[in-house]
């Protein structure tokens, strides 16, 4: 099974190294290519069509998280059997996690299409940007199977240990992404409705290279008969699955709030709160790479019942983490000014002013950082647990934080508490996560013997 790692022997640290890593890259990847988009519709259409898909962030984050969630939730059943050597187990939770994936987004579909105009209104997005960011949403929301088809086929190659061929999706992805960028923007002149189309082409092109990997794993056999409905095992991952989506969806609703009361500070503050969000999400993916390399080791190692390594996997995990936040805050804060100018033409009316507010905001997110990076720890050595409820408790809390911050902390701090909203949510995520972890530690991870 040379596409498959067995974390349940040999030494964690290099285990979770060696798995981080190309996580890492994929996740970077990935913001840049999303960094390059922006970036293209910033300086190929302006600052407010920058503003226009900036105020979409929250909306679409909305389906976007929620679905990742549910995946990675889905995908550790894969990774627990097949670390129990239940590849029957395997190959039923990749046939009914697809069934589940395709209804799910289709529903998110159907109601995220009719949503998008009242939620955009809901927000107070500016009336110089409102048909912009309609059109940017109602395209990308149209394509959630396919999105979701992807994450879960990511998710589904790491729960076996594969970090690279996700690495490779991720570069075909953003190459045809770039590339259709220029081509519709540049070219066809399409505006964020040819960025929104780049975007759904090439996740289609990552999903079928990753499903074309994932049938030749070796003990992988999706045949006819692991796509009967084995309706306990639905239930099973729809029990795990939807907390994990729900954490999201309160975190994203808190967002929604957040979002509108940045929408009335004007299209500048906006320009400039999205390019500094743009990066941030080039910050958290190295937190949510080791956070999923975690989670692999963990859950293999939960399902062979080799609790002593689960530990010392936690451990490790939160020390790499710490480490890693280090060097990404002292690189933040060192390049701060450079990196959001790839965004924001200080040239361009308003410009000036947008680039100082990022870097306010840029500022106060990256010396929090290391909070948000152990949240990623401890949320997926509960999900390895087979724990999921602490998770969706754990992004209420994110979003109870930020419309307190945004709704009513505003009225004594201004538009200072909406760039310290994101730091304060993080520690409000943090206390549902490290507390229940170590009460269940004890509880569901028995001592090892001495001389076990």
């Amino acid at each position: 099974m040379s596409r498959t790692v067995d974390m349940t022997v040999g030494n964690p640290t290099r285990h979770i190294l060696k798995f981080t890593l190309p996580l890492v890259i994929t996740n970077i990847g990935q913001q840049l290519y999303t960094i390059v988009d922006a970036s293209i519709v910033g300086r190929g259409v302006g600052v407010k069509a920058l503003a226009a898909v900036g105020a979409t962030d929250w909306c679409y984050w909305l389906i976007l998280w929620s679905v990742t969630g549910m995946t990675q939730g889905f995908a550790t059943f894969v990774s627990r059997y097949f670390g129990e050597k239940n590849y029957r187990g395997v190959n039923k939770s990749i046939s009914m996690s697809v069934y589940l994936c395709v209804l799910i987004g289709a529903i998110f579909t159907a109601g995220g299409i009719l949503a998008v105009n009242p939620m955009l209104r809901l927000l107070k997005t500016p009336d110089d940007i409102f048909g912009m960011s309609s059109t940017y949403l109602i395209t990308m929301i149209s394509g959630t199977v396919i999105v979701t088809l992807y994450n879960l086929a990511s998710s589904v190659l790491r729960a076996f240990g594969d970090g690279k061929t996700p690495l490779i999706a991720m570069v075909i992805a953003a190459l045809l992404n770039i590339g259709l960028d220029c081509l519709f923007i540049f070219v066809f002149d399409w505006g964020v409705f040819g960025a929104a189309i780049a975007s759904v082409t090439a996740q289609l092109i990552s999903l079928v290279f990753c499903v074309i990997k994932i049938l030749k794993i070796e003990c992988v056999k999706l045949e006819r008969e692991v796509w009967k409905p084995d309706y306990r095992l639905l239930v099973n991952l729809a029990v795990f699955g939807v907390p994990l989506a729900l954490q999201f969806v309160t975190v994203t609703i808190g967002g929604i709030v957040l979002q509108s009361s940045v929408n009335v500070q004007g299209s500048i503050f906006i320009a400039g709160y999205t390019a500094t969000n743009k990066v941030y999400g080039l910050l958290e993916c190295s937190a949510i790479s080791l956070g999923l390399a975690a989670c692999t080791f963990l859950s293999q190692n939960y399902g062979a019942k080799n609790y002593e390594r689960f530990r010392k996997g936690v451990l490790t995990s939160t020390y790499i983490v710490v480490a890693m936040c280090v060097v990404v805050t002292s690189l933040t804060l060192l390049f701060r000014k450079y990196i959001l100018r790839l965004f924001l033409d200080v040239n361009e009316v308003g410009g000036p002013e947008a680039l100082e507010i990022g870097i306010h905001y840029l500022t106060i997110v990256a010396a929090c950082l290391v909070i948000l990076f152990v949240v990623h720890v401890f949320r997926n050595a509960l999900q390895a647990m087979e724990i999921s409820v602490w998770s969706m408790l754990s992004g209420v809390g994110e979003g109870v934080a930020r419309i307190a911050m945004s709704k009513i902390v505003i009225h004594w701090m201004g538009s200072d508490a909406l760039f310290v909203a994101e730091p304060v949510a993080w520690v409000g995520a943090l206390l549902f996560v490290m507390v229940p972890y170590f009460f269940y530690r004890k509880k569901l991870l028995p001592p090892v013997c001495i001389g076990e």
